[in-house]
């Protein structure tokens, strides 16, 4: 589950906000739901605004029964791409438990001809296609495709598969509508540009109906999405100034993914915390298109992220400063309004 808090005050680090219980929960009820939710706090100072996206339950919470048997015939037929990596296991988990969706094939070339079981045994109980490498993977019959291979792979992949699929795209790949800048953060120049200028970026809260009618849709980054969610509506508004935006990231280690790092090794990241990426991480452009897009101007960020002996799991702290006769409740009531339309009660 990642969250974000987004803190608004000046330059130094707010004191402290205690969280009242009431209902600052978005929707009719105080059941939390899978997307946002907000809390008030009761304070002088700043404004503490917790944004809890929990579309991705607890890792134990792994099969249910009831989505299985509420299938109906076989429903709109996938083909998750790159399935053996942490992004395709969460892919899969979540599709394997959707009514309205069955798994038809998962590639994962080195885990080629292998139960998706033997790899991820707590997903053994599921009725799972079995592995095969990409080259042999047969997209007949196939309606759409989550693509959950690493950037700078999935270009080419993408370009050949069938023009009738739907596809998601997980990695970096289609998010920067630059094809320079994806160059210069990337490191290598993008060999699908007509690709590039076809997708849409899948922040749904905000592109809702321009994902509705995509055929090739960007995933969001795990950063952008946790920073994207509070400040793009309040940029929108005009209710912050667009100066001085500072951001402090943490991330679970799974969000490096599933290869062997050393910098990645129980005993390099146990009992510590370290940033990482400083200056240079790549989800800065991604956020700063989003800002800037909200904005019609310009907008550039301090951004450091930070590696925690986690597993799974992510916390952002945004330092914002007010407009001009802005107050902190101004901020939390223009979230509430925006995630209430987009995100109904009954979800979750």
């Amino acid at each position: 589950m990642a969250s974000s808090t987004t803190a608004l005050g000046g330059a130094a680090a707010p004191a402290r906000a205690g969280l009242a219980p009431q209902n600052g929960i978005l929707g009719s009820n105080s059941k939390p739901f899978a997307g946002v939710m907000l809390k008030k706090a009761q304070q002088v100072g700043p404004l503490s605004l917790r944004v809890r996206g929990s579309a991705t339950s607890s890792p134990r919470k792994l099969f249910s029964p009831k989505a299985a048997a509420a299938k109906s015939g076989d429903g709109v037929q996938i083909a998750v791409l790159g399935a053996s990596g942490y992004t395709g296991a969460e892919i899969v988990r979540i599709l394997a438990n959707h009514p309205q969706f069955h798994i038809k094939v998962m590639t994962a070339d080195r885990k080629a001809g292998e139960q998706f079981g033997s790899v991820f045994p707590h997903l053994i109980s599921q009725d799972l296609p079995r592995l095969v490498a990409i080259k042999d993977a047969d997209f007949s019959g196939v309606d759409a495709v989550f693509c959950c291979l690493p950037h700078g792979t999935t270009q080419e992949i993408i370009k050949g598969l069938p023009q009738h699929l739907k596809i998601v795209d997980l990695s970096a790949d289609f998010r920067l509508r630059d094809i320079n800048e994806y160059a210069e953060w990337y490191g290598h120049s993008h060999r699908a540009p007509e690709l590039q200028e076809e997708s849409v970026y899948g922040l749904t809260e905000l592109h809702r109906d321009d994902v509705r009618n995509a055929r090739l849709v960007a995933n969001p980054g795990c950063y952008p999405t946790s920073i994207q969610l509070p400040l793009v509506p309040l940029v929108k508004a005009k209710l912050i100034k667009l100066t001085n935006i500072i951001i402090d990231a943490k991330s679970g280690v799974s969000g490096a993914g599933r290869g062997a790092k050393e910098a990645n090794l129980y005993t390099e990241i146990a009992e510590g915390i370290h940033a990482y990426g400083i200056t240079s991480h790549r989800h800065v452009p991604e956020i700063e298109q989003g800002l800037t897009d909200a904005a019609e101007s310009k907008v550039t960020i301090s951004f450091t992220p930070h590696l925690m002996c986690m597993k799974r799991g992510m916390q952002s702290t945004m330092y914002v400063e007010l407009a001009s006769g802005v107050t902190a409740n101004d901020l939390y009531e223009h979230l509430k309004s925006t995630y209430e339309v987009c995100l109904p009660d009954h979800v979750g």
